[in-house]
Order: structure tokens, then C-alpha cells, then sequence
């Protein structure tokens, strides 16, 4: 439940002040003895041992003389009626008379108030308007101390103590009698006829100075912040008492408090310790938390000295159990029971197996091959399963449990490191001939696979330069083969042509009846015939009693051919 800002608390003497939300959840649980022993069963009604840690508002405060809330009508009406209370005490009343005028004087402003000491005895005016310095009879043993705002926080004069505070403030006040009392979010006047109400501090609950650490997580808990009093014990010295403490805690963590052997849980949210027979046991955070954690040497069965280191994760979520058993924190339970725990299982381990393996955790478990695999199952469940159950009575869940390393000690030990340096030398060496060969090896496949794709390269080459001869060579052949057709072609187009034209020019001939004409065509082709083989040429007749004698014109001509040739 969340109250509305105007909703105000107030507490004397009251262990826990503030926390909003606890009228809806019961952070009360059984108290259990530090003697007893005994935890109560979660699963049964809790029940309040004991006087219960946080009080209800203090009722006493009404009870206090002169001293009035400030209720919603206002500052004005609640010194009114501490007014009309001293009045009606017979003491000296704090409002004053005077009545303001609007041209001279000391000058109050509406959301002000006047203070006027009257010979040692507060007057307060409260009317806006100004206020002369006459007539004389008006100031006698009488003087104007200043002015203050209505809203300011703490107004102290004369005895008169105003205190008002807003959401997220806190205002610690000790009264007359030295008692201790706190207030948020309200506010109160009041009037201390023997003693003083001292304001001794006005604390912002969201931003405290002290801020509260895990020494081992280094994760922040929450935030406290002390208020102290000087008190005067003798004529010469003054110690500075604390009186109230204020918490502010984070969500998913908590405080356990402490009266005598009653503890209490107190949850997330603002609060304030103001019973001096309360203390603040610590702040815990219930959420998950994470280690690596050294042990103590351990001896192995064959008294060999041994070093863990072990990874933990838990979770708290009993504080109250942690705190009966006397711890200050998890880690502190968890390192002794897990110390212990592994002293007794590690007592029963050779150092042979040991050895074999660095880690134990389940990422690394054996084939169960080895003879000593059976143990260091047995040593991870073992271990696993009573540090689970130790966990629980301390109220913490473990979450995971792995041994991350160890480290031998001794003569062994250094005799060991001597080996594990040499085989590690060994295996380097190796590792680097591996490295070696394995680098040729890659030299060697690259520049097979450089020579193989050259090789491709020239058969593609010589693969491309034989289609090109070849469809060179078609092409010519076609070529040649397209040209002769045509050639042949043409030669038969003009063969018949040449044909067609004797043949109509024989046709045209034969139809020529005149003797004249065909002679004259006869004449013009002898004329044709001696043009075309020359004006000397001798035509013999190839008939006829002609023949003969042109056969013995060339018998002659040819024996004169010889005799020459001859000669």
C-alpha cells in the first residue's frame, strides 16, 4: 500500500519508521533464540516473539505540552492553536497583537511571519502589511527579530520550534527530556517551557551518505545514514552520541535487526532505527552471488599438500537462518562447510589421481575408463550433494559447486613441475615440427595446385586455338566451295548465253534469202577472222586439194627453221 503525500508519521522511541509498505507485507517472523538452536518450519503460522520491532505511530506525542501537528488547514492554524493552548495555561500568548498599516514600518509579505522578541518571550505576526516602529508604548521592551517563510523547514526562536517536511525528508528532533523522535512528510509547532526541541537534522531518506558494501561480491547492499547529538557530560567535555539511524534498501536485499536474542527481517524500502536497544545485525542481498574461492591446504591420502580453488554460486534466501548461526555473511558459512567438506573427501584421493585431472567440475566428466574416474564422480556429487544440504540450514540455496584448479605443494610438487615443464617443452617442440612439415606440406599442395592450373590453362589454350583452325579452315573450304559454284554458275549462265546468242544469230542467218546479204555476211566475217588473228596470217584449208598443199608449206617451213638452227 502506498500512502498519499499528505498522509504524515510520526514515532518516538519506535525501532523502524517509515516503511510504507508494511502495513501490507508481514516482514515479522519468528524470532528465533540464538540459544535455542531451533529454526520454526517455515510451513507453520509465524508467530511475534517477543515485543514487536516496529511501533505504530507514537500516541505519546499528543500527550506533550504545547505541542500541535500541522493538519492540512496550514502552518497559520496550527500556531493558533498553540496559542489558545498557552493562553488557556495562563502563560504569555505567541500571536501578536499589533495591527498592520500600509505606509511605514518593517514590512511582512503575504507567505512570511514576523518574529518580535517581547522581553524574552517569541511574538509572532502573521497578517501581511507593515508595522511602525511607534508609538513607543507599542515597542517597550519589545524588538523586531526578522522574518521567516511560512514554508521553511525549521523555524527555532525563542523557545518556538517549527519543523515542517516534505515526501523523502526526515527530521530527527530531540525534546526537553532528551528523548528522540522522528517525523516525515508532516510537520508540528511547538513550545519548550523548560528545555529546548532541537532539530538535529534534516535527512534526505533517497540519497544517504554512507553507502554499504559486500566486502567479498563488492555489491552494493544498501545505504545508511548515522545522526548523532552532543551531549555534555561533564563542565568540560562534549561527545557526540549516535540517535538514529536511517536505511535505505534496494529492492531484493533486506536488513536484519537485533534486540537481545530477537531478531527481525526487515525489508526493501526507507527506514529509521531510533531504540538504542536495537542494533543493526547487517544488510544482506537475497539475490544471486558468485566467487572463486581459495582453500586452505589439504592433504591427500599419500599426505601430499594440495590448494584448491573452487568456483561457488548461491543464492540466500533465509537470512534470518544465516544470522541465528552466527555468520555475518554467506561466504563466510559457505568457506568453512566447504572447506570442511573437501578436507574429508580429498583425505581419501591418491595424488596419482589427482593429477590426472585439473578440473573437477561437469563439463569435464571421465568415460569411466580410468580407475580414478569413479571417484571423481563420487567427488563431484558427494561434494555437490552435502554442500547443498549444509546450504539449506544456513538458509542458502547452492547453485553450483566446480573445483577450477589446484596447485601442489612440496618437494613433489616442485619435482612435478619440473616434469609438467618438460613435457610441456616437448610438446612445443612437437607442436612447432608439426607446424613445420605441415607448412611444407601446404607449400608443396599450393604449388601442385598452381602447376595444375597453369596445365588447365594451356589445354584450354591449345583447345581454343584448334577450334579456331578448324573454323578457319571451314570457312575457307566453304569459301572456296561457295566460290567455284559461282564461278560455275556464271560460266554456264554465259555458255547458254553465248549458245543462245549463236543460236539466234544462226537462226537470224538462215533466214536471210539473198544472195547479196549472205555474201556480204561472209565478207564481214573473214574481215572478222583475219582482225582476230592478224593481217599476216595464212588460213589453210583443211580440205579439198588445199590441204595438200598447206601441208607441204609447213614441211618447208620447217626444214628452213632447221637448216637455220644449224648454221
Amino acid at each position: 500500500m502506498v500512502k498519499s503525500i499528505n498522509m504524515s508519521n510520526y514515532a518516538d522511541g519506535s525501532t523502524v519508521v517509515g516503511d510504507d509498505s508494511r502495513d501490507q507485507q508481514d516482514f515479522l517472523k519468528s524470532k528465533p533464540k540464538v540459544n535455542d538452536g531451533l529454526l520454526p518450519n517455515p510451513l507453520l503460522p509465524k508467530k511475534r516473539v517477543g515485543n514487536p520491532f516496529v511501533n505504530s505511530i507514537e500516541t505519546e506525542l499528543e500527550e506533550r505540552p504545547f505541542f500541535v501537528r500541522i493538519g492540512k488547514d496550514g502552518l497559520i492554524a496550527a500556531l493558533q492553536k498553540l496559542d489558545r493552548q498557552l493562553a488557556e495555561s495562563g502563560r504569555p500568548k505567541l500571536l501578536s497583537k499589533k495591527v498592520p498599516t500600509d505606509w511605514i514600518g518593517s514590512e511582512i509579505t503575504p507567505g512570511q511571519l514576523g518574529l518580535i522578541n517581547h522581553g524574552g518571550s517569541p511574538k509572532i505576526l502573521t497578517r501581511p502589511g507593515r508595522y511602525p516602529g511607534f508609538p513607543l508604548r507599542n515597542w517597550w521592551a519589545r524588538s523586531f527579530e526578522g522574518k521567516k517563510g511560512l514554508s521553511d523547514t525549521v523555524i527555532e526562536f525563542l523557545g518556538l520550534t517549527v519543523v515542517q517536511v516534505s515526501q523523502n525528508q526526515a527530521a530527527v528532533i530531540s525534546d526537553p527530556q532528551n528523548h528522540i523522535f522522528v517525523i516525515k512528510n508532516a510537520g508540528f509547532v511547538c513550545f519548550a517551557i523548560e528545555g529546548t526541541y532541537d532539530v538535529l537534522s534534516i535527512v534526505d531518506q533517497t540519497h544517504l551518505s554512507q553507502s554499504v558494501k559486500d566486502k567479498i561480491t563488492k555489491s552494493t547492499l544498501g545505504w545508511t545514514h548515522e545522526v548523532t547529538m552532543k551531549s555534555k557530560t561533564n563542565a568540560q567535555e562534549v561527545k557526540e552520541y549516535v540517535v538514529a539511524t536511517f536505511l535505505n534498501i534496494p529492492a531484493n536485499n533486506c536488513a536484519i535487526l537485533q534486540r537481545g536474542d530477537d531478531l527481525e527481517l526487515l525489508g526493501a524500502g526507507q527506514s529509521v532505527i531510533t531504540n538504542p536497544s536495537v542494533t543493526l545485525r547487517g544488510l544482506y542481498t537475497l539475490g544471486e552471488n558468485q566467487i572463486e574461492m581459495p582453500t586452505k591446504d589439504i592433504f591427500t591420502r599419500d599426505q601430499v599438500p594440495v590448494s584448491l580453488t573452487i568456483y561457488l554460486k548461491w543464492q540466500l534466501t533465509e537470512p534470518l537462518k544465516l544470522t541465528t548461526h552466527g555468520y555475518n555473511t554467506p561466504y563466510d558459512a559457505l568457506r568453512d562447510k566447504t572447506q570442511s567438506i573437501l578436507t574429508q573427501i580429498v583425505a581419501h584421493l591418491d595424488y596419482s589421481a589427482m593429477v590426472k585431472q585439473r578440473s573437477i567440475g561437469p563439463d569435464n566428466m571421465e568415460d569411466g575408463t580410468d580407475p580414478s574416474s569413479a571417484f571423481l564422480d563420487a567427488l563431484r556429487t558427494r561434494a555437490m550433494d552435502e554442500m547443498h544440504e549444509a546450504a539449506l540450514d544456513y538458509g542458502i540455496v547452492l547453485k553450483d559447486l566446480a573445483v577450477i584448479d589446484r596447485q601442489f605443494k612440496g618437494e613433489i610438487a616442485s619435482t612435478m613441475d619440473k616434469l609438467t615443464t618438460r613435457a610441456l617443452q616437448a610438446q612445443v617442440e612437437a607442436a612447432n615440427v608439426d607446424r613445420e612439415n605441415s607448412n611444407k606440406v601446404k607449400q608443396e599442395e599450393g604449388a601442385l595446385s598452381v602447376a595444375r592450373i597453369k596445365a588447365q590453362a594451356r589445354n584450354t589454350q591449345a583447345d581454343s586455338e584448334a577450334y579456331s583452325v578448324v573454323a578457319a579452315a571451314k570457312a575457307q573450304a566453304q569459301r572456296t566451295r561457295i566460290e567455284a559454284e559461282a564461278q560455275a554458275e556464271a560460266t554456264r549462265l554465259a555458255a547458254q548465253a553465248d549458245a543462245e546468242a549463236i543460236r539466234i544469230k544462226a537462226a537470224a542467218d538462215a533466214q536471210v534469202s539473198d544472195e547479196f546479204a549472205r555474201e556480204m555476211e561472209l565478207r564481214r566475217m573473214e574481215v572478222t577472222k583475219v582482225r582476230a588473228y592478224g593481217a599476216k596470217t595464212v588460213f589453210v584449208p583443211s580440205d579439198g586439194p588445199g590441204s595438200q598443199m598447206g601441208s607441204a608449206m609447213a614441211m618447208g617451213m620447217a626444214a628452213g627453221m632447221g637448216a637455220d638452227r644449224r648454221s
